[in-house]
This record gives C-alpha cells, sequence and structure tokens, in this order.
C-alpha cells in the first residue's frame, strides 16, 4: 500500500480520498503517537484551518479524533500554516495540526500534523503515525472527565501578529504595501500585520 503521507502531510481530494473517517482515525493515530500523556498532564493540540469549504468539515473530524483520545484541543481558527506551527510552541501544545492543502485546487485538501514545538514531523514518526492507523492501533477512549475538551483560543491571531511584530527589525513606515491574500489562510492576519502600530 503507498505511503499516507507525502511532501508535506496527507492530502487528497476533500470527501474523496480525503474523508471524514480518514481524518478521524489520523487523529486519534497523531495522538497515539505524538500525546500519550505519560507524565499525568492532559495533552493538547493546536487545531488551526485554511478557509476552504472542506475545512471546517475535516476540522470537526480533526478534533472528534483528538477529543475522543482524550487529547484537549486549543481551536485557533483561520490562520496561515507557520501560525499554527508558532503555537503550537506557545501553547506548549503536544501537536499541532492545519487544515490546508497550501496551493492545490480548492476541491482538495490537507492535514499536517507538527510535532510539540511546532516543528515538521520526521518521517520516522509519520512513519510512527501510519503504522497506528493501519494497524488498528485505538487510541485510549476516556469517558467522563477524561474526554478531551475543545476551546477556541480568542488570543491566536494576537499571539501570532506580536511574534511577527518581534521578528523583524525592518521598519515599513511611510511605505505603501498592496496585500491581496485573495480569501487565503492569511486574508484576516495579513493585512493587520501591516498596519502601523498604534501611538502610545
Amino acid at each position: 500500500m503507498a505511503r499516507l503521507f507525502g511532501t508535506d502531510g496527507v492530502r487528497g481530494m476533500a470527501n474523496g480520498g480525503l474523508t471524514v473517517e480518514l481524518a478521524m482515525q489520523l487523529a486519534g493515530a497523531a495522538a497515539t503517537v505524538l500525546a500519550p500523556g505519560h507524565d499525568g498532564r492532559r495533552p493538547v493540540a493546536v487545531v488551526g484551518r485554511d478557509p476552504r469549504a472542506s475545512g471546517e468539515m475535516l476540522e470537526a473530524a480533526v478534533t472528534a479524533g483528538l477529543a475522543a483520545a482524550g487529547v484537549d484541543v486549543v481551536s485557533v481558527g483561520v490562520l496561515p500554516t507557520p501560525a499554527v506551527a508558532y503555537l503550537t510552541g506557545e501553547y506548549a501544545a503536544d501537536l499541532g495540526v492545519m487544515i490546508s492543502a497550501s496551493h492545490n485546487p480548492m476541491p482538495d485538501n490537507g492535514i499536517k500534523i507538527f510535532a510539540t514545538g511546532g516543528h515538521k514531523l520526521d518521517d520516522a514518526a509519520e512513519d510512527r503515525i501510519e503504522a497506528a492507523l493501519r494497524d488498528g492501533t485505538t487510541p485510549a477512549r476516556p469517558t467522563g472527565a477524561g474526554v478531551g475538551r475543545v476551546r477556541p483560543a480568542d488570543d491566536a491571531a494576537d499571539r501570532y501578529l506580536a511574534h511577527l511584530a518581534s521578528a523583524t527589525t525592518v521598519s515599513l513606515e511611510g511605505v505603501t504595501v498592496v496585500v491581496d491574500c485573495a480569501h487565503g489562510a492569511a486574508s484576516h492576519v495579513g493585512p493587520a500585520a501591516m498596519q502601523p502600530p498604534a501611538p502610545e
């Protein structure tokens, strides 16, 4: 059977090859491998998406798969992929998930998984997740208070914007910048990142 992970996550036509069932199973397998919770605390995952029509559906499936495995989900909404990677570290999460197919056509979608700290998974970690999925390894299914909780991260965009502002040393004062985000994942934070700072 062909390898599930490609160059950058798992991609396919949403509701075709990339089904809700696969998204839930992939999330559960990722929880088993990346967030076993052996240190006694509840594992945490950051989940974000781009604005594709299928993103809401796949976000719900990924979130359900993680919560069913006892992982608390921090939902950051529509943000670019680097934001989800950054916020995975910022929120001290065990893993991050970005639902996006980047430049692929709109009917496609993808699931990108980040390790703790927001780092890209290496091949060995991807292989372990695939093995858990293909072997039918069922993640722990807690009940009652053990079920993962889901909360929106209302400060996610602000945290990412503050990070971007601190990462640049070049002032854009006096420069006219045209930003065409084309309703993409950066359509909200992109223009906000270009705004001059509020006067003190």
